[in-house]
């Protein structure tokens, strides 16, 4: 059983259009409404309406990406059961309209990070890159985060305090705006000083009591969800370790683990990212896919490579250190088992051809993920014929 080929899409104003995406090969888009406010009713009336839109450009809402979660829930503070119900009563509306996945992350005040939007590659394309000496230039020296010396070697804080001084004023605002100013699908924008007050709403929060928190979320949605028929699918943190003091708690398996251990709800499940898990080496994501895959709801296939120091740069979907045949193939072990066809985006494409002279989102360009949809449309189909 083949896997369900979708593309993200980030609604009207997003440069790809909807007919872009149907000539693509994908089937159906993934999307969220990214005008209603965290914490917010996503009502019947405006899913509708978005429905309305994708089912006349001749594709289907498969899968919701994202649907926030409110800061108040995750540091467990301000008004948590007024935003827990506001969430439920969005879960009811989606299940009401037909949608059955519905993503979610738990990743204090800042979703996906990177520090360079447009690196360039050998061949002129161009990439998404994290590197961790350009974040830890950022904190200690213009973030000024208290004790944020304390979380990197001397090694580090060396190569930051270089990397800071060579820097211009306007590359030094840029990796500001790259880090907090909002990625696609992020749900919050900073500047400096806002985010260093941010920071202080997750004062005496660590690991344990932030997993403490993701579990009496999952506690208090997953009885409405269960019964709406919808799953609920975690994304992992990304990167997969803390950033500016602020613990990350769904990075490696026994995090996942025991999440769903706490929390045994069929509606409690997973987007299995394997650009986001592949960042650590101790990830397997083929054994990850046999031992989780029941909880498994969503995918995001891409590949990164890893460079030293904790850097790495969005690779192409079939290199890099993702190992995508065996995860393809693991997928089709658990698509054939399970007998589900399992809703898959190709994420984070490069800027190729005409890509490179378009206004496009970071990460999301059109023909970058268009040849990844491609590759990995092919690749199922080789594993799939392999394995018969």
């Amino acid at each position: 059983m083949l896997m369900t080929q979708t593309m993200r899409w980030f609604g009207p104003a997003d440069p790809v259009r909807l007919m872009d995406i149907r000539q693509s090969g994908a089937t159906g888009v993934v999307t969220a409404l990214h005008d209603v406010p965290n914490g917010a009713v996503w009502t019947r009336e405006a899913i509708e309406s978005r429905q309305a839109t994708i089912r006349a450009a001749g594709l289907e809402w498969s899968v919701v990406e994202s649907l926030p979660v409110d800061d108040g829930i995750k540091t467990g503070r301000g008004d948590w059961s007024a935003l827990v119900d506001a969430y439920c009563a969005s879960i009811v509306n989606l299940a009401a309209c037909g949608i059955r996945v519905v993503t979610y992350n738990f990743m204090p005040l800042l979703d996906w990070t990177r520090t360079d939007l447009a690196y360039a590659l050998p061949d002129g394309a161009l990439a998404l890159r994290y590197e961790h000496i350009a974040v830890a230039a950022y904190d200690v020296h213009m973030l000024k985060r208290p004790g944020a010396q304390d979380d990197y070697d001397a090694a580090t804080l060396t190569a930051a305090e270089t990397r800071y001084r060579a820097m211009s004023e306007a590359e030094r605002l840029r990796l500001e705006r790259t880090i907090i100013a909002g990625l696609p699908g992020s749900e919050q924008h900073f500047d400096t000083a806002a985010f260093r007050q941010a920071l202080g709403s997750y004062a005496g929060i660590d690991a344990q009591r932030l997993r403490a928190n993701h579990v009496a979320f999952l506690e208090a949605v997953c009885p409405t969800a269960e019964a709406a028929g919808i799953r609920l699918v975690v994304h992992p943190d990304d990167p997969p370790f803390p950033l500016f003091g602020l613990p990350r708690v769904v990075s490696d398996e026994a995090d996942l683990t025991a999440l769903f251990a706490a929390v045994p709800s069929p509606a409690n499940g997973l987007c299995f990212c394997t650009g986001s898990l592949g960042v650590r080496a101790d990830n397997d994501l083929p054994g990850m896919i046999d031992r989780l895959g029941d909880r498994i709801g969503f995918l995001h296939l891409r590949s990164v490579q890893r460079e030293a120091h904790g850097a790495f740069h969005e690779a192409p979907h079939l290199e890099g250190d993702a190992g995508m045949v065996e995860v393809v193939a693991a997928i089709h072990r658990l698509s054939n088992r399970s007998g589900r066809s399992i809703p898959m985006r190709p994420d984070h494409g490069h800027q190729i051809l005409d890509d490179l002279t378009r206004t496009t989102n970071p990460g999301y360009s059109l023909l970058g993920r268009m040849r990844g949809l491609a590759e990995l449309r092919g690749l199922e189909r080789g594993v799939a014929a392999a394995l018969a």
